[in-house]
């Protein structure tokens, strides 16, 4: 009895104190939970919290039964289930119950004494979820669903008869219903089915501690079928049946432990039952168990990276018990199909094995030549759990001797020139712990996070998606969608200097310093341990020290300037570069947020590529020339004017007001399409707007607004605004002012990323309201003060303002990088209008929880910001307005705790 959890004696004082029982319960359950909060708080065992808790609702529960006098017979128990069942208990978990009746008659006999009974559990705040069933209908359930099955296994007794219970054990027994085998089928097919809610992936930015991969439930699921199998789920008995080795137990019980510690925070911290691990709670978690920022990392990202590795550990054991169940309780019974594959390996019903036990210790290359074997046979379907196991058990002795032998090399850069099952294999290989034993640097990235809404990946997990992406580059079913890249992949002389370089292009991150270049240094190491030839060394280290500049230089440069496209062409140096970067790039985006890639962003790469092409044909000893390429641009687009119909006089008359810049910034056909509208609409009409689609279909079409107004000064300021009443998110922005005229071009989707697509409403809606914005400028669109979403408040961090004169001495360059808001590019337009500044041009790069825009600016004679005051004051203010309260909640929790 713990008398400090619950007193019994103090108890039944508190109850003849007051007519009423709920008071006294209610007192009871603050005294214990202020207890387990304090025990907690002071590093008591976490199995012991959590049985400590169940212990005390056993206590309560009873106390309520005898205090309402209901009955004790031989026919009627209070059965606890489920975790509860378990014994097990986190602060906010439900309190599973059931009770049991022998026959349907009990139930009338004794409703009144049951209804008392579950109205003072919930008068008193306990979560109680209940059923009331006799053993035939138990049966009944349990034969149709496998969960109510699954609860009444772990069923045991609280008030009542023990027979009556082992009656309905007996009666949902597996000679009854549900044998070994029909229940592992039913928990694996639901463990599938949970997975992939959560996209089968343990690395999820906010993971749920108890049913994602590698979650609680995996834990459960592995005792369940143990439970129904072998009539026990106790982690030490399975190691006593042979199921479980000593160094799995080790894994299943400390990866318990450790979740069931942020299990309980999370219960704690949230003042309910939260099993998510919201950016709400992963901060002040990390603080609580006494993580701290370093250089490198921050301390939540060094909390989540010890989360992200412990899960992917327990995934793994998962997956090797859930195979071994298959094979004793699906395969044992099949005849077997042997298939050598050499001395080595062989296949048994389509799953490889080792030939001997002795494999790996005697050649230990076999550690890296099963995956090549799978890889070479497609139609091998996984590996066999004692393999598995003779995997786990052997790969320590991958060490540097092994990391130089020469058969290892030559199998590992074999295996990244099959055909098929590279990245499959490699990521068995690094599920099984062999990858980063064999590749150290990549070890550690194993389930190393950046703390954004960016990256929504680990390093490990969207490296591997990346070569996933690659894979599919090369696929004809891809083609229609990334029509380029496939092809430009297809003519690649050798796919395997790309592998080598997605492995390594993010290898360096978390250390410190510049990640592309410390990975560079590391892929030289790779290329040079596996002898690659001095070309293909010096091609995977460029590529990887350069993986970010084609993305960056198309999101943030004018990549419709002569002069851009020529200095990203001295970069890129031949073709085989360009080649190779615009594959890796198009891979590298998709695999680091599905959300990233959409029309606008294809349509960007696809310029720069076509650009940097022709201006390497070109040579670069002959830089661009600005006139040849408008004439080149006016001759295309009159061509189309004139089969149109439209005068060329009227044309002409029209481009001459325009300015270069017009026709650097726009194609030929779009110049068509402006310009025939522009003839058609006289300015004494007022504003015109011009609405389209952009991209080819097979993408989600961004759309393109095109404006024609009179000169306004604050036409950029009013635009932006009025877009965003509109809930429009601004990918580009292209302003010119020039002989008393403004054009505007912007690239928008609709706020959640999504294309405005044929939806004709939509588009009358957006062009009306733009025109009424636009025709009476001073009735300024008021700024909407959304609501920040949940995820964004929890990365605020200090706007950076530069501002600084371009090369030409003709604009002024002001960069932001700032945390993401509703309104922002609104609340920036005002601010360059309450200056009196013009917007040129304005390249807006979302990235996650933070903006990464760039803006040309002007002043209101249309020349540079040349008053290092007036900037000062600029940068001042734009600070000001987008900073946030970058201060953390007090979380009233302890400062720090081991686990």
């Amino acid at each position: 009895m713990d008398h400090e959890l619950f007193d019994p004696s103090q108890f039944k004082a508190d109850l003849a104190l007051a007519r009423s029982p709920i008071p006294a319960f209610k007192k009871a359950l603050q005294h214990a939970a202020d207890v387990l909060q304090a025990r907690f708080e002071g590093g008591r065992d976490i199995h012991k919290l959590i049985h400590d808790r169940a212990w005390l609702t056993d206590q309560i529960l009873r106390q309520a039964w005898t205090t309402l006098a209901c009955p004790e017979a031989d026919d009627i128990a209070l059965l606890a289930v489920g975790g509860y069942g378990r014994g097990e208990l986190h602060p906010h978990s439900d309190i599973d119950l059931l009770i049991l009746l022998r026959d349907g008659n009990s139930g009338e006999r004794y409703h009144e004494a049951i209804s008392r009974f579950l109205t003072l559990l919930w008068d008193i705040g306990l979560e109680v979820g209940q059923s009331v069933r006799s053993i035939d209908e138990c049966q009944q359930e349990a034969r149709a669903d496998v969960t109510v099955i699954t609860n009444l296994m772990e069923s045991r007794i609280l008030v009542g008869d023990q027979p009556l219970r082992q009656a309905m054990i007996d009666a949902v027994g597996p000679q009854q219903m549900w044998t070994s085998a029909e229940f592992f089928r039913a928990k694996r097919a639901e463990q599938h089915a949970r997975h992939a809610k959560f996209n089968d992936t343990e690395y999820n930015l906010e993971p749920n501690v108890k049913s994602s991969p590698g979650g609680l439930r995996d834990i459960q699921t592995i005792g369940w079928v143990a439970l129904r199998h072998f009539g026990t789920s106790n982690l030490r008995e399975l190691v006593d049946q042979g199921f479980l080795n000593e160094p799995e137990y080790n894994i299943l019980a400390g990866g318990r432990a450790f979740l069931w510690q942020v299990r309980f925070a999370l219960h704690t911290l949230a003042g309910r039952a939260e099993d998510r691990l919201l950016f709400d709670h992963q901060r002040a978690l990390a603080r609580l168990f006494g993580f701290e920022d370093n250089d490198a990392k921050l301390a939540v990202e060094r909390f989540m990276q010890k989360y992200y590795r412990i899960v992917m550990s327990l995934s793994e054991l998962n997956d090797l018990l859930m195979q071994h169940f298959e094979e004793i309780l699906l395969r044992d019974a099949e005849a077997a199909t042997i298939q050598p594959l050499n001395a080595r390996f062989q296949v048994r019903n389509h799953y490889i094995e080792v030939t001997h036990p002795q494999v790996f210790k005697r050649t230990p290359f076999a550690l890296l030549e099963i995956f090549l074997l799978m890889a070479q046979h497609p139609e091998i379907r996984g590996v066999r759990a004692d393999t598995i196991r003779l995997l786990r058990d052997h790969r320590h002795l991958i060490d540097d001797e092994f990391r130089s032998d020469i058969r290892n090399t030559s199998l590992f850069v074999e295996l990244l020139r099959c055909r098929e099952g590279i990245h499959r294999n490699l990521r068995r290989m690094n599920r099984y712990g062999i990858l980063g034993r064999y590749l150290p640097e990549f070890g550690r990235i194993v389930g190393q996070m950046q703390h954004d809404l960016f990256h929504i990946y680990t390093v490990d997990a969207h490296t591997l998606n990346l070569i996933k992406h690659l894979r599919k580059l090369g696929r004809p079913d891809y083609q229609e969608k990334y029509p380029l890249a496939w092809k430009i992949f297809c003519r690649l002389p050798k796919p395997d200097l790309l592998y080598m370089a997605g492995l390594y292009h993010d290898i360096a991150k978390g250390r410190g310093g510049d990640h592309s270049e410390l990975g560079a240094l590391d892929a030289t190491r790779f290329c040079q341990r596996h002898q690659l030839p001095a070309w293909d060394t010096h091609l995977v280290s460029w590529l990887v020290e350069n993986h970010l500049i084609m993305s960056t230089t198309a999101q943030r440069k004018d990549i419709s300037d002569p002069q851009v496209i020529h200095d990203f062409a001295v970069q890129m140096g031949n073709q085989v570069r360009l080649d190779y970067l615009y594959v890796l790039t198009i891979a590298d985006i998709n695999a680091t947020n599905p959300n990233l890639w959409n029309s606008w962003r294809a349509s960007l790469l696809r310029q720069l590529y076509t650009e940097t092409k022709r201006a390497l044909r070109r040579g670069l000893d002959n830089p661009p020339n600005r006139a040849e390429q408008i004439a080149d641009t006016q001759r295309a687009a009159m061509d189309i004017l004139v089969r149109s119909g439209i005068d060329e006089d009227d044309t002409e008359a029209l481009w001459a007001q325009l300015g270069d810049n017009y026709f650097l910034r726009h194609t030929a056909s779009d110049i068509a399409w402006h310009t025939e509208a522009i003839v058609q609409h006289p300015l004494h009409r007022g504003p015109l707007v011009l609405i389209k689609e952009t991209a080819q279909r097979e993408f989600e079409g961004a759309t393109q607004i095109f404006l024609y107004t009179p000169e306004q000064h604050d036409l950029f300021a009013v635009t932006v605004a009025a877009m965003d009443q509109l809930n429009l998110s601004i990918q580009d922005a292209r302003v010119i002012t020039t002989n008393h005229i403004n054009l505007g071009t912007y690239i928008v989707l609709d706020a959640d990323g999504g294309s405005i697509g044929d939806n004709p409403e939509r588009t009358r809606e957006i062009k009306r309201e733009l025109v009424d914005a636009l025709s009476d400028p001073d009735a300024y669109p008021a700024i909407i003060q959304r609501r920040v979403p949940r995820q964004l408040k929890h990365f605020a961090f200090a706007p950076e303002v530069t501002i600084f004169t371009d090369h030409g001495g003709q604009h002024t360059i002001l960069e932001l990088s700032a945390p993401d808001r509703p309104g922002l590019l609104a609340k920036m337009g005002k601010i360059f209008l309450d200056f009196d500044i013009s917007v040129q041009n304005a390249k807006i790069v979302t990235l996650g929880e933070r903006v990464d825009d760039v803006f040309v600016l002007t002043d209101a004679d249309n020349q540079p910001l040349s008053d290092p005051q007036l900037c000062q004051r600029l940068q001042n203010t734009i600070i000001r307005t987008l900073s946030y309260n970058t201060g953390q909640p007090d979380t009233g929790m302890p400062q720090s705790m081991d686990i």
